[in-house]
């Protein structure tokens, strides 16, 4: 059901449009020394902008999204394959005059060797508090792309690749009950996926609905 695009380096999943469409026995693929990065409308953008590389139109290319979204690994995969530098979580930088000073200075050898950055934020460049005019000027001109909160399809394949990952089984009866129930957040699916296997380890019992559900039971009770 997934195919692969792009020499086998990332899955795409824009088929699995329903639960039970999405294969139990996912096989674990490396990416360029990476796990599996799946494909789908909310990252897609993103993607492609990475494959364009290096006909980009500036020095630099922001990439934003929300945390666990898949930027680092996305970044990752980019260096490899370019070699060029990776300046990942901005946010360090940005509002500290002298990070500032060096991230301009880096800019401008890209500019002048025509070598390339890639820069990994959870927000674009216009909400970054710079200090710098000069390097706030270049980075809000720099193509901007970024990552959505995964829809159902990429909640769903990401909890099954997780729960493989870890060697657990997840039938399609959990599934279908978690998706209705769970935040759409690449960080819920992580959580949800840690909490399980150390509560079936614990339990030694398997991925059930019961197991599940006091999980989400106490995910919304902590918020509150």
């Amino acid at each position: 059901m997934a195919r692969l695009m792009n020499s086998d380096n990332f899955w795409d999943i824009a088929s699995m449009t329903k639960p039970q469409q999405i294969p139990l026995d996912l096989g674990h693929r490396n990416a360029m020394g990476r796990e599996d990065f799946m494909i789908a409308d909310s990252n897609r953008e993103a993607v492609a902008w990475i494959d364009r590389w290096p006909d980009w139109p500036a020095p630099a290319l922001i990439l934003y999204g929300p945390p666990a979204s898949g930027k680092t690994h996305l970044g990752d995969v980019w260096q490899t394959k370019s070699r060029q530098r990776l300046i990942d979580d901005i946010e360090n930088w940005i509002g500290n005059p002298e990070r500032e000073e060096e991230l301009f200075h880096l800019y401008n050898i890209a500019r002048e060797d025509r070598k390339s950055l890639l820069i990994t934020a959870l927000s674009p460049p216009n909400d970054w508090p710079f200090v710098l005019p000069d390097l706030a000027s270049r980075l809000k001109a720099a193509p901007a792309v970024g990552i959505a909160p995964p829809d159902d399809s990429l909640i769903a394949a990401m909890l099954v690749k997780l729960f493989h990952d870890r060697q657990l089984s997840l039938e399609e009866d959990v599934l279908n009950y978690i998706l209705p129930r769970i935040e759409r957040s690449y960080h819920a699916a992580r959580d949800l996926v840690t909490r399980a296997d150390s509560r079936s380890l614990a339990g030694r019992k398997g991925i059930t609905i019961p197991l599940i559900s006091d999980i989400l039971k106490e995910s919304a009770n902590a918020e509150e």
